[in-house]
C-alpha cells in the first residue's frame, strides 16, 4: 500500500490566515521594491560617469534581477515583503534556495514584461485560494503570511 501524498504548504480552507490578505500586501510590496530599486539605480548612475544614463532602462532591470534573486535567496523574501510580513516558500514549504530565487525572479521578469502575463498573474492571484501568481503556479511556490516568531 503507498503512502497518501501530503501537502506540506498551509491548507486553504483550515489555515486561511497564511493567505489573508496577501495579494494586496505583495501590490504593496512591489510599490516599497520597486522604490528601493529605483534608488540603487539612482545611485548607480554617477559610478559610471553619468553614463548609465543612455541604457538607464537596462541597468534598472539588471539592479531589479540582482535585487530580486538576492534578497529572495537571503530570506525567501524582498524588502518589501518583509516590511508587510511575507515570505515565499516553494512547493515543499521550504525557503527558496538559489536556483528557486532565480527561477522566482527570471519567471517575475518575463511575465511583467509582457501584458497577458501580468494580468493572468493578477487575476490568479486575486482568485486562487492560495494567491498565487503565474509564476507561483509554474513554479509551485507561494506567498505566505510570515507566522508570528517567524
Amino acid at each position: 500500500m503507498s503512502q497518501a501524498w501530503i501537502d506540506p504548504l498551509p491548507d486553504p480552507d483550515s489555515h486561511a490566515e497564511f493567505y489573508a490578505d496577501v495579494p494586496l500586501k505583495r501590490g504593496l510590496a512591489w510599490i516599497v521594491d520597486m522604490v528601493l530599486i529605483a534608488l540603487i539605480t539612482l545611485l548607480i548612475v554617477p559610478f559610471t560617469a553619468f553614463t548609465a544614463l543612455f541604457y538607464l532602462p537596462v541597468l534598472f532591470l539588471c539592479v531589479d534581477f540582482a535585487y530580486r534573486t538576492v534578497t529572495l535567496v537571503r530570506s525567501s523574501a524582498t524588502p518589501g515583503m518583509r516590511l508587510m510580513a511575507i515570505r515565499i516558500r516553494n512547493g515543499r514549504g521550504e525557503p527558496l534556495d538559489l536556483a528557486g530565487a532565480f527561477l522566482h525572479t527570471l519567471g517575475y521578469t518575463v511575465s511583467i514584461g509582457m501584458v497577458l502575463p501580468q494580468i493572468l498573474s493578477v487575476v490568479l492571484m486575486l482568485t486562487g485560494a492560495r494567491a498565487q501568481g503565474l509564476t507561483d503556479h509554474i513554479l509551485g511556490t507561494v506567498a505566505l503570511n510570515r507566522a508570528a516568531g517567524e
